[in-house]
């Protein structure tokens, strides 16, 4: 078609000659943050925040990197009509403004509750096709224009007012429509990876918690008192480190490393960047050790380079029940933080947490349980990267007009797998599933 053979020179590199060039401010109805709702004394004043459950939830960049699952900050009735600005409904688009993950774009969930923006953040609603955006401010071209408004060196940051007078590509509507047609299916595919996922592990969570937490199958029996409360008779209090000893990872800066597909893990919440060489054994759990997300846990299926953490690998017997007791305690590393203007959480201070352990043979039941469950779940990590990577590539050829998105049989080829994918995972994770409890019982 004539319109992907003529281009013109923008600010953030060449489109086509048909597409326009506007602001944010120009393309939006809705550009907002937290702040939108008052001064920072009323907000105080009105706005309290709760770890129980309650009316609403606060949406924060932590939220979307654990998969909304579980450990949110609640608000009640009052708060969420006081931030009636910042109320959220799904599908928007949310980018954190401020901090490490400064320029992190993702869409508001669905979930049970109702939702209002979390502080640090800002939630855009485009008058064109909202997927269109979302997965132009993904793209190197979008986060591109985000990073060059960003201020601060110790806390970086831009404003809506920065925000607004960005520009933007505007390509015609039905080319946004074809763009985000192409995109969402992998898109819709990365995402019932991670409900998979998130089921997954959430029944390894739930076992945990009704063997070693409610003492579910041992109810029957004698409990004595420990410095936890009634514990089985046989079971004992001690360090977490009798079990599994984290420890420091080995610093590694940008400059040192070199390219490859290793996550650098520091003190963030994803990968600092990537190495061509790991210091753990796959799998890792790691701890952030410092900033804003000091006590920020992970568990990766990949060996892993371990620096600004602290890790424990597979070198460890015990990985998986370390792993689900400090899942069902995330409120435990996030206690340990020490430090009130940059926290830390040291290795000694995971170590040092208090855990009731059962008999060892127990521990080994509970990780043979529990396996099959991980081990899918490494797998769907694996097709959730190559997916990332399919999308990543065809993202900035989209959003450039490299890729003539009339071209149906790609369309047609993307759409078609999205089906056969779906239906495949979902067969699987019934499988598992009637394995899992069959192992149950």
């Amino acid at each position: 078609m004539e319109q992907w053979k003529e281009y013109k020179e923008t600010e953030f590199g060449k489109i086509p000659n048909s597409w326009d060039v506007a602001t944010i401010k120009e393309e939006t109805k809705v550009v907002v943050d937290y702040v939108a709702n008052g001064s920072f004394a009323s907000l105080a004043e009105n706005v309290k925040y709760k770890t129980e459950e309650d009316y609403a939830v606060l949406i924060r960049l932590v939220d979307y990197k654990n998969n909304y699952n579980g450990n949110f900050v609640f608000i009640d009735k009052e708060a969420y009509e006081f931030l009636g600005k910042s109320k959220l409904f799904g599908d928007e688009i949310i980018i954190s403004n401020v901090g490490a993950n400064v320029g992190t774009v993702f869409k508001c969930p669905r979930l049970k509750y109702k939702m209002s923006l979390a502080p640090n953040s800002i939630m855009v609603k485009f008058k064109g096709n909202n997927d269109f955006y979302y997965y132009w401010l993904k793209s190197p071209f979008g986060q591109h224009m985000l990073h060059s408004i960003v201020t601060g060196s110790a806390q970086p940051k831009f404003n809506k007012t920065n925000f607004r007078e960005m520009s933007i590509p505007v390509p015609p509507i039905e080319i946004q429509e074809k763009i985000a047609q192409l995109l969402k299916p992998l898109d819709e595919k990365i995402e019932v990876n991670k409900q998979i996922n998130s089921n997954l592990e959430e029944q390894a969570k739930a076992l945990f918690k009704s063997w070693f937490i409610d003492f579910e199958p041992f109810k029957g029996g004698k409990f004595v008192d420990s410095e936890l409360g009634k514990i089985p008779e046989g079971w004992e209090v001690c360090l977490l480190e009798q079990l599994g000893k984290f420890k420091r990872g080995k610093t590694i800066v940008a400059k040192e490393a070199k390219k490859g597909d290793i996550p650098v893990v520091a003190g963030g919440i994803d990968p600092a960047y990537y190495n061509n060489a790991a210091n753990t054994k796959s799998p890792v759990i790691t701890v952030s050790a410092s900033g804003a997300n000091a006590g920020f846990m992970r568990l990766y299926y990949q060996d892993v380079w371990a620096s600004d953490c602290s890790f424990l690998d597979n070198s460890n017997e015990n990985l998986l029940w370390i792993y689900c007791f400090l899942n069902n305690n995330r409120r435990v590393l996030r206690h340990a933080q020490t430090g009130a203007v940059q926290p830390h959480v040291k290795p000694a201070d995971i170590n040092s947490i208090l855990v009731c352990i059962p008999p060892h043979d127990l521990i080994s039941k509970f990780q043979n349980t529990v396996s099959p469950l991980f081990k899918s779940i490494g797998l769907y990590q694996k097709e959730t990267k190559r997916l990332q990577e399919t999308r990543d590539t065809l993202l900035p050829k989209l959003m450039s007009g490299d890729i003539d998105v009339e071209q149906s049989k790609l369309l047609f080829i993307l759409r078609l797998s999205s089906i056969l994918f779906s239906i495949f995972q979902r067969n699987r994770a019934i499988s598992l599933r009637r394995d899992f409890e069959g192992a149950r019982k």
